[in-house]
């Protein structure tokens, strides 16, 4: 197995990284998941490349970030927010490549069954407002920015004014967990990270249900820094780009879950910019 390094965000020299093209994810559901997928887009990387690529496991959300802007990674899975946090951080940074779903991502609204809150509901009723509510993590597009956005496009006020008590799990795995076993009411999650669970048993559906889906927004991608080919050979921005493009193992694939990856730009993510802006998240 690929020898994986974990970072402890202590200043690392970048000179101890000029063999080895690496990169990092946000951290959206438990570690060893993570681990588990992203050590074989290693290998693929490597193979496809001809470069030496290593994944680094990052603790939270900002690490990811914080990887990115030092150069202790050349390239991220990010979500919407957190990826145009690190193209503002890192100029001439660019998102290269997303998945076909990330065009059009959405956020479940979960509920634990015994609030008596009805799935599938057209909009969030006011029935939602006293209970309690979590989000994901403090940074996450699926788990936060856009769940918050929508919630104050509702009901006219902050989340903290809808709910009893608002919190924020960390993942949406965590997420998941905490509603089905009603430690909160509602929770806001990634609609992959839910649809993979059920399809694979990890969630009491019994227990759980989905009470409402978001419109569309763009979400998820891969951003690289401009200054790889500088550092890493002519070209290497678009040899990394075309390996994610067509990735075609199903195996890999499951493992995002995605159905595969198409062209990306950093103007793609305007919408994101321009919430993340309002809600005081970006600058």
């Amino acid at each position: 197995m690929r020898r994986l390094v974990a970072l402890s965000l202590v200043m690392l020299s970048t000179t101890a990284f000029a063999d080895t093209f690496r990169f990092t994810a946000i951290p959206d559901e438990d570690e060893a998941r993570l681990v588990e997928r992203f050590d074989k887009v290693a290998d693929y990387l490597s193979e496809k490349t001809g470069l030496d690529v290593e994944y680094v496991p990052v603790k939270s959300y900002a690490a990811a970030v914080s990887a990115f802007r030092n150069d202790q990674v050349q390239l991220a899975w990010f979500g919407g927010l957190t990826g145009v946090q690190a193209r503002q951080i890192v100029p001439g940074s660019k998102a290269i490549a997303q998945g076909k779903e990330d065009a059009d991502f959405k956020t479940y609204f979960i509920a634990n069954t015994d609030t008596g809150l009805k799935a599938d509901q057209s909009e969030l009723s006011d029935a939602v407002k006293g209970k309690t509510f979590t989000f994901g993590a403090k940074t996450s597009t699926s788990g936060r920015l856009m769940p918050d956005y929508y919630l104050r496009e509702r009901f006219d006020e902050a989340p903290e004014k809808v709910f009893s008590r608002v919190g924020y799990s960390g993942d949406h795995t965590r997420t998941m967990a905490l509603v089905e076993s009603g430690a909160f009411d509602i929770g806001a999650l990634n609609y992959t990270v839910w649809d993979a669970a059920v399809a694979d048993g990890r969630v009491d559906t019994d227990k759980v249900h989905v009470i409402w889906s978001t419109p569309a927004y763009p979400d998820y991608q891969w951003t690289i820094r401009g200054d790889v080919d500088d550092h890493y050979g002519a070209d290497t921005t678009q040899h990394v780009q075309k390996a994610l493009l067509d990735m075609t193992d199903p195996d890999l694939l499951a493992s995002f879950p995605r159905e595969g990856f198409i062209p990306a730009s950093n103007e793609d993510y305007a919408p994101i910019e321009k919430v993340g802006q309002e809600l005081g998240l970006l600058r």
